[in-house]
């Protein structure tokens, strides 16, 4: 980097989508609590995911990243997270397959709570009110005190990104992520999926390689590689009142 960065660096820079919060105080107080919670991320990962994208810019590995638009509070729920978790991992195993490549792997996901915004002010039926920015801002609904930002929100999103993210730890760390599981994921989407058929002929050989590989004691037993996975998260980082 050619300047030193500091956490405070970015407020040197022109924000475009920051909300403005009628009550300062009470940001502040929530923003105080804030930097007394444990990091989301720690150093280690921050660095393990720089030397993966480090290989994806000289062409030895593949970056993947994927998830929703935005997350929202209301459909926070241990099912969503696992299904994206596995589909991101399908894909996955699809790619390293093809080319041969590592895949590093990259979910929008725990912390995708800000929604950008072409306009400031949402009209509907002749009322004009502030344009909804995410469920860690304001809410969905089109009412003047849902559209109030509200600070109190900021502790939700990180709890729930906090939760997010030790759950996506544990399926990738744990056993879940085991390529054997990965790949009967993948055949049962070849079985119910009408665009299955593209995939069987890969599906197939990824099946003889797990034979062969088993065959010869390469097992989930005796290699880390194959009984879990790194898997990062990232977002937009729109909200940055620190």
């Amino acid at each position: 980097m050619a300047q030193s960065w500091t956490p405070q660096s970015w407020q040197e820079k022109t924000a475009r989508q920051m909300p403005v919060y009628p009550d300062k105080a009470a940001l502040d107080r929530v923003l105080g609590q804030l930097r007394t919670h444990p990091p989301l991320v720690f150093a280690g990962e921050a660095r393990n995911l720089m030397a993966g994208l480090g290989q994806v810019a000289e062409g030895k590995a593949f970056l993947l990243q994927g998830g929703d638009c935005a997350e929202s509070f209301a459909e926070f729920h241990p099912d969503n997270i696992r299904d994206t978790f596995r589909v991101l991992l399908q894909m996955a195993v699809v790619l390293t397959f093809a080319a041969g490549v590592p895949v590093v792997k990259v979910g929008r996901i725990a912390g995708q709570f800000a929604k950008p915004r072409s306009d400031d002010f949402e009209t509907q039926n002749g009322v004009k009110l502030p344009s909804y920015r995410g469920d860690n801002i304001n809410g969905s609904e089109f009412t003047p005190e849902a559209r109030i930002p509200d600070p109190q929100r900021l502790l939700q999103a990180n709890a729930q990104s906090a939760a997010t993210l030790n759950l996506l730890r544990a399926f990738a760390q744990g056993g879940y992520a085991d390529l054997h599981n990965v790949h009967r994921w993948m055949l049962g989407f070849i079985a119910d999926s009408p665009a299955g058929e593209q995939y069987r002929g890969l599906a197939q050989r990824i099946s003889e390689t797990l034979e062969f590989m088993d065959a010869i004691g390469i097992t989930s037993t005796s290699v880390a590689q194959l009984r879990g996975t790194d898997f990062y998260t990232s977002h937009e980082a729109l909200l940055l009142p620190y």
